[in-house]
């Protein structure tokens, strides 16, 4: 007992203390090892245990397919935001030279080209119309789709495109000859037997073809021409032949004379007027116009200046009796 009359506590050392500490938690350990484990609540199982999409996802899916459709819907987007922003076909070229470029390293690249059949285009003309360039490989180059895309060109009739690997390049084409020069509306053009426009304009070399004018004259100035050239005297003194209607055919003479052709039976009309021009010089005459429409007569406009002269003439062969004369 202490001075006043308590109870003193005894004193321990440090190492009674850790003893006594030891004691007690091994004491706890043997009441836990002795007591039965507590089952979790139904509710906290409930919580825990998966939804059932969720886990008829887990059971049906394989493994990393959510990786996949991550994987797909960037992709997607990707591919969306290239689209509505007007990108797709800057991608599309740019994935084109990329694989191109892989090819030409690879040994692909197209080292020769031999072009047969060319009379009116360039050789860099006919590649430049199929889509053939220097960063083009053999290996992926479309030989279908460059014969379209030659056939589609007015002058080539036909193509044939061959890849022999592993970096030559054969292109046969057929061209379109030049035939005539067909004016519409005031714009000339340059076309080909079939009618087809080669050229929206007329180069030098071309001035010299025939001339066709009028609606439909460009499809039936093969014909026409064909039948007109077995007529010399007419053919070599005409400058332009004008469809008129879509029906029949008019010509313009080098001198301004117009003759006028019927719809029908216009050869013997071209041959009665090569007769005249050759026995009789009519196309040297004071005439403005011949109109051959009708089937049984010639009928010819002269001039102002011969028609007054032919007045004139008249009036002298055949002066207005006097008044009284017998």
């Amino acid at each position: 007992m202490d001075g006043g009359g308590r109870l003193a506590r005894s004193q321990r050392s440090p190492r009674q203390q850790t003893d006594l500490m030891e004691a007690l938690a091994g004491v706890a350990a043997a009441l836990r090892a002795r007591l039965p484990r507590v089952a979790p609540s139904r509710a906290r199982r409930r919580n825990d245990r998966p939804s059932g999409l969720i886990a008829f996802i887990e059971n049906r899916l394989p493994r990393r397919a959510g990786l996949a459709a991550t994987l797909l819907l960037l992709t997607a987007s990707t591919g969306l935001g290239i689209v509505k922003g007007g990108h797709l076909e800057a991608f599309l070229t740019s994935l084109s030279e990329a694989r191109n470029a892989i090819a030409n390293s690879a040994g692909f690249r197209i080292t020769s080209v031999a072009i047969n059949g060319r009379k009116q285009l360039t050789q860099d003309e006919i590649l430049a119309i199929g889509g053939v360039n220097g960063r083009s490989s053999l290996l992926f180059l479309n030989a279908a789709s460059v014969r379209e895309k030659l056939k589609a060109d007015p002058w080539i009739a036909d193509a044939t495109v061959l890849k022999l690997y592993p970096g030559q390049l054969r292109i046969d084409i057929v061209e379109r000859a030049p035939f005539a020069l067909w004016q519409r509306n005031g714009q000339l053009s340059v076309i080909s037997e079939d009618g087809a426009v080669l050229e929206g304009f007329v180069s030098p070399r071309f001035v010299k073809l025939p001339l066709v004018v009028g609606k439909g004259a460009e499809t039936r100035a093969r014909d026409f021409l064909a039948l007109l050239a077995r007529y010399p005297q007419v053919s070599t003194a005409t400058k332009a032949a004008i469809f008129v209607g879509e029906r029949r055919w008019n010509l313009r003479l080098n001198d301004g004379l117009d003759i006028r052709l019927p719809e029908n039976d216009v050869g013997n009309a071209l041959a009665l007027l090569s007769s005249l021009n050759k026995d009789e010089h009519l196309f040297t005459k004071d005439i403005v116009a011949i109109d051959l429409r009708l089937p049984d007569r010639l009928v010819v406009q002269l001039s102002d200046d011969a028609a007054k002269a032919r007045e004139e003439a008249l009036k002298k062969k055949d002066p207005k009796k006097k008044v009284g004369d017998a």
